[in-house]
């Protein structure tokens, strides 16, 4: 099958130079040269998420187009593990915005009604956004900055370095240690 055939073990050039080149020309041949490497594992990425063959052929062909402008905007150290990010990322928002979601039947004798407890999930969740703000809330102001803008706004690592002016290096450091010291603090908050 031509669509999945792998041609990993043609990596050279490197693919780094690929992506100058694109970036530089904007040639797509020199583009699909480089997608074609992963093509076959933004398929497989893309079955494990939608659940079908043909949606999964047609988000392959979709993340490739979205390639074509996004390679030119966005600074590229690693393009498969960016590639995967994109494409997982493009995969949730299909998801999403398909609006299909498994239903589970309720037989009579799935609940026993004598024993129920009644957990109001509404509830809970409430309680985990509270403790999520109130930690955020205890972070250094570089990290809550950055976090709020890469998270909560969606924004990605260029986009919040020029929004904050802090160096790109120093983005994805406040971003981390932020996503650490939350972590640590719901933790703590949920032990209580």
């Amino acid at each position: 099958m031509k669509f999945l055939e792998n041609n990993s073990d043609q990596n050279i050039p490197e693919d780094h130079l690929l992506v100058s080149e694109y970036r530089q020309s904007g040639n797509l041949e020199t583009l699909g040269k480089l997608y074609g490497r992963y093509m076959h594992l933004v398929f497989g990425l893309c079955l494990k998420y939608l659940k079908n063959e043909e949606k999964s052929k047609d988000a392959v062909m979709q993340i490739f187009e979205q390639l074509i402008t996004k390679l030119k905007i966005h600074e590229v150290s690693n393009f498969k593990s960016w590639l995967y990010t994109l494409a997982r990322n493009y995969c949730l928002m299909e998801i999403r915005s398909s609006g299909k979601h498994e239903f589970v039947s309720m037989e009579d004798n799935f609940m026993e009604k004598d024993a129920f407890v009644h957990l109001d999930i509404d509830d809970m969740r409430e309680h985990k956004l509270s403790i999520m703000e109130q930690c955020m809330e205890k972070l250094p102001p570089e990290q809550k900055e950055t976090i709020n803008l890469f998270y909560l706004e969606q924004k990605c690592y260029k986009d919040v370095a020029e929004l904050t002016g802090y160096d790109l290096n120093k983005v994805k450091s406040y971003i981390q240690n932020g996503k650490r010291n939350l972590k640590i603090c719901i933790e703590k908050s949920g032990e209580k």
